[in-house]
């Protein structure tokens, strides 16, 4: 396994991040002359991650020149697809270097609700479920799995997956065989590792290695023959500071280890009230459900949590009708009147009960730990009905809200990413 790393004197000296050609030389030691003649499958993030995404693709691409066919598939999971120009935008390209200097690479979507585009790897059956989810095992889980991806990953020789590692609300940390599942695969894997995720809850699950879903997740990846490298990135704003290239599970569980170090920010205290600011790379509810996963643990019980989004208009274009039915609302609620809810996609209950957080019933009555509070375009009739609180963006100046931590007030100039925790609390 290759792995480049920033030492603490090359950080030093390179103010903490990697250089271009430190970033080459990884590529090259590590892919470089490894796939040639071969068919190769390149996985990367939307845009709801950080990274040098542009910069990345041109080096992958100059690296892999050797390569008898390049395709690059954005690992969308159920997030919206990109057009044409939008496939362009994302790896930072025009239309003419589309054409041109980059003719011979695919740009695909992964379409993972067109039965046409996956295929199945076999069943993961119930008693394999509850081995892997272990005490986070409940009856509302599928009896079965059916393992489904996108053919393409059977129809390539080789798979190289290039992303990011984060602390992650469904899977403890992503990236490595997150790409693939659920990255490029189909609905009924989707559905369940969510929800599985779900009854972990985020605050058992975000910031921690060995998790049920990451075990679902290797279990389903080792159903998969196709060779494959993943290329674990760690970043710093939106510049690496750390990158990792080799066999898929070591470098993952590598990448996770030095993410453990670099995202997650020690708290001397849990805060009352917490603005936590969404930025534009979010632009559904479904992925600024982050600034809440990533902050809850920080957050008194009975303190609030307000999102400010004043860019954010939709919930989820593909899950929004399921999540306006359901409402945002505490594991327990759900779990108490099961077959009212039980007909919804598991994957958008989860992302209910993800972004409504920790609480208990009592009594009947729904107490969530957290208030949450939406301040974006959604209106405040919408926000009602979902169950959240709501406040006119117009009415927050951040710099109202900053240098007041002595006050039990916190600010996040950008939500999402970094981990916030309370040292000596689990």
């Amino acid at each position: 396994m290759v792995i480049a790393q920033a030492s603490a004197q090359q950080a030093a000296s390179q103010d903490g991040l990697l250089t271009r050609d430190r970033i080459r030389e990884t590529l090259v030691r590590g892919l470089g002359g490894k796939l040639a003649g071969q068919k190769v499958l390149v996985l990367i993030p939307d845009h709801t991650r950080s990274l040098p995404l542009p910069e990345l693709f041109r080096l992958v691409v100059e690296t892999l020149h050797d390569v008898r066919e390049l395709n690059v598939m954005v690992a969308l999971g159920t997030h919206p697809g990109y057009d044409e120009a939008g496939l362009n935008r994302l790896v930072g390209i025009t239309a003419e270097e589309r054409a041109t200097t980059y003719r011979h690479v695919g740009l695909l979507n992964h379409a993972w609700n067109d039965p046409a585009a996956l295929v199945s790897l076999g069943l993961m059956g119930k008693d394999e479920i509850k081995q892997l989810a272990g005490a986070s095992y409940h009856f509302s889980l599928p009896d079965e799995i059916d393992i489904r991806i996108n053919r393409a990953a059977l129809e390539h020789d080789h798979i190289v997956i290039v992303g990011p590692t984060f602390p992650h609300e469904v899977v403890g940390f992503s990236g490595g065989a997150k790409y693939l599942f659920p990255g490029i695969s189909g609905p009924d894997v989707i559905n369940a590792t969510h929800w599985l995720g779900a009854l972990a809850t985020v605050v058992g699950t975000i910031g921690v290695k060995d998790t049920p879903v990451r075990a679902v997740i290797h279990a389903a990846a080792a159903r998969l023959r196709t060779p494959t490298t993943l290329v674990a990135l760690i970043v710093q704003g939106r510049d690496l500071s750390d990158m990792f290239i080799g066999d898929m599970y070591e470098t993952w569980e590598a990448a996770a280890d030095v993410s453990s170090e670099r995202h997650i920010k020690w708290c001397a205290r849990p805060y009352k009230r917490v603005l936590s600011t969404c930025p534009p790379m979010y632009d559904e509810l479904w992925t600024a459900g982050k600034c809440m996963y990533k902050m809850e643990p920080v957050v008194e019980v009975g303190g609030e949590l307000i999102i400010y989004a004043p860019h954010l208009a939709v919930v989820s274009p593909v899950h929004g009708k399921y999540i306006y039915e359901a409402g945002y609302h505490i594991l327990p609620y759900f779990l108490q009147d099961w077959e009212r809810y039980k007909h919804l996609p598991l994957g958008a209950l989860a992302h209910c009960t993800h972004v409504r957080g920790s609480g208990v019933m009592e009594d009947g009555v729904e107490r969530p730990n957290v208030r949450l509070v939406l301040a974006s375009k959604i209106p405040p009739e919408e926000c009602a009905r979902l169950n959240l609180g709501y406040m006119d963006p117009a009415t927050i100046d951040p710099a109202d809200w900053q240098g007041r931590e002595d006050e039990g007030v916190l600010y996040v100039a950008k939500a999402g990413e970094m981990l916030y925790k309370v040292r000596g609390k689990s």
